[in-house]
């Protein structure tokens, strides 16, 4: 497979950077006027994150910023991957009005270990809706370890497979539609929106996209030689994924209206390496 899926990808989140620093959603103007504010995706896993102080950190996929600032907040030295330009310009604009120390780098997440120091970091980051931009979950999870330094760990809040196979039909009801395990080809979208407020209008609307299952995205650590230590379930996410169908509560959350109990739609994962890439579990 050829790696065009990246220059169309790279240009819808290009093109997206600005609007979503200048969203409420993301929150920058509260990061900036507040030294204690975390945005909320850091904020809802903060008790499973635990004491970060002094970790050497890297958040993959990073995008505008507003976690990695939020991580390094709560005392990581973090540094910030992303391939995207223009969303690192407002990342390290974003650092610059905080006054927050973070390294950036522009880079596919994909070749993360040939621009950064392999084994050198405590804590490998990344944040909700990253893996379904990435062909290949095994590939990722090789990436991972070979960041990590022996026993360093992995923290990931991901979208759940089970939501991201559903979608509403015409007729207002919640269908399956996408596929729930990763295949080669990637699910081709064309939207002309995005999933922050704004009245941006944007001309590169193309996607591709993929599916990754929990167990494949599992097994694809464990073979990279990490060892599970957390997998939490959650019934809900902080976007509006299947429009008239979830509510959103007072932290910004969304969920199903109704008996939202039927529905994994996002997951907290860690996991540890140890001590080579590729070791076995056993």
């Amino acid at each position: 497979m050829t790696d065009s899926y990246l220059a169309i990808n790279r240009a819808n989140w290009d093109e997206r950077a600005a609007a979503h620093a200048a969203s409420v959603d993301y929150a920058v103007e509260r990061l900036v006027d507040d030294p204690g504010f975390l945005s909320g995706v850091v904020h809802f896993d903060l008790p499973r994150l635990g004491d970060i102080s002094g970790l050497r950190g890297v958040h993959l996929q990073c995008h505008i910023g507003t976690d990695s600032i939020s991580l390094a907040r709560l005392g990581a030295e973090m540094t910030g991957l992303d391939f995207s330009p223009e969303s690192l310009r407002e990342a390290r604009e974003l650092a610059r009005r905080t006054g927050t120390s973070i390294h950036f780098v522009e880079a596919d997440v994909n070749e993360a270990a040939n621009v950064l120091e392999p084994e050198s970091f405590d804590l490998v980051y990344t944040g909700i809706g990253a893996l379904c931009w990435l062909p290949s979950v095994s590939r990722w999870a090789q990436t991972v370890a070979q960041l990590l330094r022996p026993g360093g760990r992995l923290f990931i809040r991901e979208l759940h497979p089970m939501l991201a196979s559903l979608d509403v039909d015409h007729a207002g009801r919640i269908a399956v539609e996408y596929p729930y395990f990763e295949r080669e080809e990637p699910m081709v979208f064309d939207e002309g929106g995005t999933y922050v407020q704004t009245d941006a209008e944007f001309t590169t609307t193309t996607t591709h996209e993929w599916s990754h299952g929990l167990g494949e995205t599992i097994m694809a650590l464990m073979d990279a030689g990490m060892r599970i230590t957390q997998l939490v379930e959650h019934d809900s996410v902080p976007w509006l994924a299947l429009p008239g169908q979830m509510s959103i509560d007072d932290h910004g959350e969304w969920r199903l209206t109704e008996r939202p109990w039927r529905l994994a739609a996002s997951f907290t994962l860690q996991a540890q390496r140890l001590n080579a890439p590729g070791a076995s579990i056993a």
